[in-house]
């Protein structure tokens, strides 16, 4: 396990939270762009090992969490049709919509399949050419190469009964939205390793640039979060904004350029609602006029559908770094995994999830010791 273990070497995080707490001599706020990183901070107490002076804020690092509310209405409407199968992934199921989740759908006896990948969907098309299957495909740049290659594929065997109810975003925009908000305390990035395996980190220049702000590609185990904000706290001492790529072993600058390549044969570079953020221009895919066959939006008239967010929910302000999860009354009370208000107490990689997996009870006891 040598490949993991060296980046969970406890003796080498504690020197490096000992260097950046040498090295910062102000208060900085940075940003991590990943639900897997923020779960790292939270399960390994990174954020409680670094100096009180270097302050750690989730962003929409969670392709479940800012999934759009209406998204989950079309997915909920489209399951309780007969002839319709709706495959998702497991996590997908209890992030609430504005009435119903696809959870209760399928008590109420909709079709609701759970799949590991975009291509069981399509297994399960061809298994069943009498009924309408459609995949619930989120995400960020990630995840979006294997739905666009699914896509491929269906249209290469001529499945006619087979479609996707897509929603998938794009990481660099938010942060330019995150940047540009009036309320902006942001001061330095980690951005997400995995996203940047596939998309590289050349359009994180023009933001370093244009903001000047650091940029640090990182990866996700307690050693690779605590270099990438050492090399943070540097620039920021220093004064400089530029991009580095802590996460060398799997991030290259060009990214995976075939990946690249199926995404733009499939999808569109589009405006996109985030959940509880709003539309940010020009950060999300839609299917290209060749491949609208296979978009359930258009196939089942969805685009009328719309929502509004949960009044009581604070999840909007989380992923935009201004609040914390314990910061809302409702956290581990009114709003908990299995009655979740928003999706970030609901997806593994959700802020609210973490904090109630790894801190709730060191919260329930700070608030009985008042």
């Amino acid at each position: 396990m040598k490949y993991l273990d060296e980046y969970r070497d406890g003796v080498i995080a504690r020197a490096l939270a000992q260097d950046i707490a040498a090295i910062a001599t102000r208060h900085w706020v940075i940003m991590e762009i990943c639900g897997g990183q923020t779960h790292t901070i939270m399960r390994y107490g990174i954020d409680e090992l670094l100096p009180s002076n270097i302050e750690l804020v989730h962003g929409p690092g969670c392709p479940v969490c800012v999934t759009p509310i209406e998204t989950i209405d079309k997915a909920v409407a489209l399951a309780m049709q007969r002839d319709v199968t709706l495959v998702s992934y497991g996590d997908m199921l209890r992030v609430p919509g504005s009435h119903s989740d696809l959870f209760r759908a399928k008590a109420r006896g909709a079709d609701v399949r759970i799949a590991y990948s975009p291509t069981e969907a399509l297994r399960i098309a061809r298994a069943n050419p009498t009924r309408k299957v459609v995949f619930l495909a989120v995400g960020f740049e990630t995840t979006a190469p294997a739905n666009a290659m699914t896509v491929w594929q269906a249209k290469r065997e001529s499945l006619t009964n087979f479609s996707m109810l897509a929603s998938h975003v794009l990481v660099p925009p938010a942060i330019r939205a995150l940047l540009s908000s009036p309320g902006n305390r942001i001061q330095g990035f980690i951005a997400p390793g995995h996203v940047c395996t596939v998309v590289g980190y050349r359009e994180y220049d023009d933001l370093a640039r244009e903001f000047s702000i650091p940029i640090v590609v990182g990866g996700f185990e307690p050693v690779d979060l605590l270099e990438a904000i050492h090399m943070l706290a540097h620039q920021l001492e220093l004064g400089t904004a530029c991009v580095q790529n802590q996460y060398a072993r799997s991030v290259s600058y060009q990214g995976n350029l075939p990946a690249q390549q199926i995404l733009q044969e499939v999808f569109e570079v589009t405006d996109q609602k985030w959940r509880g953020i709003g539309e940010i221009a020009q950060s999300g895919m839609r299917f290209r006029p060749e491949y609208a066959d296979y978009d359930a939006n258009r196939l089942f008239d969805l685009d009328l559908i719309s929502a509004d967010e949960p009044a009581e929910c604070i999840s909007a302000l989380v992923l935009q770094g201004q609040r914390k999860p314990i910061e809302c009354p409702a956290f581990a009370k009114r709003c908990t995994p299995e009655t979740p208000l928003g999706a970030p107490m609901v997806s593994s990689e959700g802020a609210c999830a973490a904090y109630y997996r790894y801190r709730r009870h060191a919260v329930a006891a700070s608030q009985e010791s008042r």
